[in-house]
């Protein structure tokens, strides 16, 4: 029989195996972004949480991995192995390739970094390069990222545009065709964007300085 721990690891490696976040791959089974979250497993202080049968069998039909392959996939990680978060310079970020449709981390050129601070899936970390958004973020900074959290109004985002503009603002006022982005800096310049222009907007959760 299968641990809730050796589960959740074989859904995390079968992701990996596809090159893509639980995230995305719970979207490509029809499933909630966020169904396969850390956040949603549980843990010591809280009351396990279970895939659903049909959740499982709707990604491993997706995938096209049988279920004794995926049992398999149980012993790919070591237990209480702590996974570090992808990290990547800011001038990189916009190459294309490095993130999927949701904004979770793919492909090459990710390095691997050890951040305190909450795990769930999809979170990344981008350094920040020069002295740009100083003093607000320095040369060096670290920006821990999560995808999967809805930005509300004043949060500070990271907001990927369809032309590959990495903007680092504060979430405005948000109406059907346009999203309203406020510097972070006092004399810094405001952005108003179509909706249509926005691969995807991140909220910073956390940075380290």
């Amino acid at each position: 029989m299968l641990s809730h721990a050796e589960l959740w690891t074989a859904i995390d490696a079968l992701a990996k195996r596809f090159d893509m976040s639980p995230s995305a791959m719970a979207k490509l089974a029809g499933l909630d972004p966020t169904a396969f979250n850390r956040s949603k497993r549980g843990d010591a202080d809280t009351r396990p949480r279970w895939p659903s049968t049909e959740s499982l069998a709707k990604v491993l039909e997706a995938t096209g991995v049988g279920f004794s392959e995926f049992a398999a996939l149980t012993e790919t990680a070591a237990p209480g192995r702590r996974a570090g978060v992808p990290l990547i310079g800011l001038t990189r970020a916009g190459a294309p390739g490095m993130f999927d449709e949701a904004g979770a981390p793919r492909g090459s050129g990710w390095e691997e970094v050890e951040l305190p601070g909450p795990r769930e899936e999809g979170l990344f970390a981008l350094e920040i390069e020069g002295d740009a958004l100083a003093p607000v973020y320095r040369d060096g900074d670290r920006l821990l990222v999560s995808p999967t959290a809805e930005p509300r109004r004043g949060d500070r985002v990271v907001v990927m545009t369809t032309d590959g503009e990495v903007l680092i603002r504060e979430m405005g006022r948000l109406t059907a065709r346009t999203i309203e982005l406020t510097s972070v800096l006092r004399d810094g310049d405001d952005r108003v964007l179509d909706r249509m222009s926005v691969a995807w907007a991140a909220c910073i959760q956390w940075v380290s300085q």
